[in-house]
């Protein structure tokens, strides 16, 4: 079939992949001038099969409250005067439940282990770098009650067979050397050796590449306009050309990548997600004294910020802020996030050096995402991500390929569309 895959992110491109590599004929659109240069550009570059906890979790409404009104907050609410925000937030606190949590952690953890082993055959058939590293992922914890709540999850986590270890200050500073300066604050860890991390734009950019070479067509600069439906199907897309003149591109089937924007873009055409933006940060700072910048990726519990080594370079990403479409930097939550790295790791960079981003999650109130059929019935879905977008990337590329060539996903996870 003609497919046309809408968004050159790390979620569109890796559909694409799989997609031409089961023989489809593809076609990326994509509005940037290259792939990866939205939401997948700078963020936390960890494969965290383990951390699926979601968002919306028990504690979660508590700290909420706990934070409100702080710039620095990790997770920042800015209420505005739109109904889309409000009808997101309530439909988030309804997710907070326990057995609801519970499920959609198991969800993540069933789409993250496919997806790891997925994107590992990748790299062991095209041998493609990304300054990865197989070290694993580490949280920590510097509040007791904050540890006592991460024994469940971790539980539940290795029930599923995700190896996620307790482990006490000791163990940590064994594990992960660079952790020694906080070693009096810290309550205690858990640790999951399987996990990885890597630069989500270099992978992407480089998968993209590779598509190429083998025939699918990546079309950079074309803005999309609408999804024209027809009889109960999309026959074609509405595009801005690279040139800025109109055309319609069209396929037997339509994919859609396109994070944030993929909300509006399906309304139009009857089809609704519950997908909202919210804003994370990111700074990278070069590393100037190697001894003292972790190489096992780290979770930092209290502070919500992911560190993953990427060669001479240390990326803190994380916090999220409900703000609408908004990309400008709260220079508030930037220096927030080289102050903590510097409390950690003195040292370990000039925060002078730093350079910051800011990109948009694409997330749902559950935190699980959209893959699979919709009701329109040429229209596919890989959107709505979230904070693990890099993590279930090629699982969701991979499950969405087997769905639009009828085949029967390998993974058992929630699809859209497919009978249980």
């Amino acid at each position: 079939m003609r497919v046309i895959v809408m968004g050159a992110g790390v979620i569109g491109t890796t559909a694409a992949w799989y997609l031409n590599r089961a023989g489809h004929e593809v076609t990326v659109l994509e509005r940037n001038a290259g792939a990866a240069c939205e939401t997948s550009f700078g963020n936390g570059g960890q494969l965290s099969v383990s951390h699926a906890e979601p968002w919306a979790n028990p504690s979660a409404p508590y700290k909420l409250l706990k934070w409100l009104g702080k710039e620095d907050a990790p997770l920042l609410f800015r209420l505005r005067a739109d109904p889309a925000q409000w009808s997101w937030a309530l439909k988030f606190l309804l997710a907070c439940g326990a057995k609801r949590s519970a499920r959609n952690m198991i969800e993540l953890v069933k789409l993250g282990s496919y997806s790891l082993a997925c994107l590992r055959e990748i790299r062991r058939e095209t041998g493609i770098q990304y300054d990865q590293l197989s070290k694993g992922i580490m949280q920590f914890y510097t509040s007791r009650a904050a540890f006592d709540h991460a024994l469940k999850p971790a539980e539940i986590m290795r029930q599923m067979g995700c190896d996620r270890r307790v482990i006490d200050a000791d163990e940590v500073v064994r594990i992960e050397p660079a952790m020694a300066f906080i070693k009096p604050q810290l309550a205690g860890a858990t640790y999951t050796g399987a996990d990885e991390s890597g630069d989500v734009y270099r992978f992407t950019t480089g998968l993209a590449q590779l598509a190429a070479s083998q025939d699918a067509r990546f079309r950079h600069g074309v803005r999309i306009q609408r999804l024209l439906l027809a009889g109960g199907a999309i026959v074609g897309v509405e595009v801005a050309s690279e040139s800025g003149m109109y055309e319609v591109v069209r396929g037997d089937a339509y994919v859609l990548a396109l994070g944030c924007s993929s909300r509006q873009l399906a309304r139009e055409v009857g089809v609704n997600l519950d997908i909202y933006p919210a804003k994370g940060y990111s700074a990278t700072l070069p590393i100037l004294d190697a001894d003292k910048a972790p190489s096992v990726s780290l979770t930092d519990d209290e502070h919500k910020l992911a560190f993953s080594r990427l060669g001479s370079r240390l990326r803190i990403a994380g916090t999220a802020e409900l703000n609408g479409y908004n990309l400008a930097l709260n220079p508030v939550r930037c220096q927030s996030i080289v102050r903590r790295t510097l409390e950690l790791f003195p040292g370990v960079s000039n925060p002078e050096l730093a350079s910051y981003w800011a990109g948009l999650r694409p997330s749902t109130p559950g935190n699980l995402p959209y893959i699979g059929r919709s009701r329109v019935a040429n229209l596919y879905l890989n959107t709505g991500h979230g904070t693990l977008g890099w993590t279930h990337a090629c699982g969701s590329g991979r499950a969405l390929a087997q769905i639009v060539s009828g085949q029967k996903p390998e993974v058992d996870f929630k699809f859209c569309g497919l009978e249980r």
